[in-house]
């Protein structure tokens, strides 16, 4: 058992949550009351579904890596946000939420955790945490799409750069593909992210580096079960992870 603003404190400092410029707040995002926390949560965004599901596990706080408040939307508490925001209340369910600081986390971070299920070796930031580099054994482009679609669960979309194996990987999960202009610079042969745009084929195939989308939601299902995870054994708490799938 910790008090949620102890809790909050901890985790601010162990993810550095000051040292980012993010696109939301990180840390506690809702305090519905309940200071004492037993039972924790986590997912990797507060969907109505999530919520429903941590209500009905007896949560005192859930803890995801995609909250609320994001810069540029209406601030208003009406709609899905309004729905969602009073059920967490009702349900006496804190939330806490931490983005950018979750992804770049040395050791339970989205990214590190991503390159350790694919087995990267020497995996390191390539720049403030947010793109990492790390290499494989010579592993052709195809052969290395179907061993992630035997983690992740779900096929990657691949624009491939010829049949040149693949010795030096970079990748950033979630919606990072800009980041391949930085990866090809860099000099490695393929880069790795969750979301595709228009525009990242044709700099894939321009740059000659291969490129696989392996799906926001799928990459970034690691950094907050390897946070909670810390967590419950760090304060003895009961932690469960709910996943709500996601094809995108």
């Amino acid at each position: 058992m910790i008090d949620i603003f102890e809790l909050e404190r901890y985790c601010n400092g162990l993810l550095d949550a000051g040292g980012f410029e993010d696109y939301c707040p990180n840390g506690l995002q809702l305090d519905a009351g309940r200071r004492e926390i037993r039972r924790l949560v986590t997912g990797v965004t507060a969907s109505q579904a999530v919520i429903a599901a941590a209500e009905q596990a007896g949560a005192d706080l859930l803890l995801v890596h995609h909250g609320y408040f994001w810069r540029g939307e209406p601030a208003p508490l009406t709609g899905v946000k309004g729905r969602r925001v009073r059920h967490l209340i009702r349900a006496g369910i804190g939330l806490m939420a931490y983005h950018l600081p979750l992804d770049a986390h040395p050791e339970l971070g989205n990214n590190r955790t991503l390159g350790d299920l694919l087995g990267i070796r020497q995996g390191r930031a390539l720049a403030q945490g947010l793109v990492w580099q790390g290499e494989v054994e010579d592993e052709l482009p195809a052969a290395l799409a179907r061993r992630m679609t035997r983690l992740l669960g779900r096929a990657p979309l691949l624009i491939a750069a010829g049949d040149r194996p693949i010795r030096r990987i970079g990748w950033c999960t979630g919606a990072a593909q800009g980041a391949i202009v930085e990866a090809a610079a860099a000099g490695l042969d393929a880069f790795v992210s969750g979301e595709i745009s228009e525009s990242t084929t044709h700099l894939a195939r321009e740059l000659g580096i291969h490129y696989f989308a392996a799906g926001h939601h799928a990459t970034e299902r690691f950094g907050v079960q390897a946070l909670g995870q810390h967590l419950a054994e760090k304060f003895a708490l009961d932690h469960l992870f709910i996943d709500d799938d996601n094809p995108v």
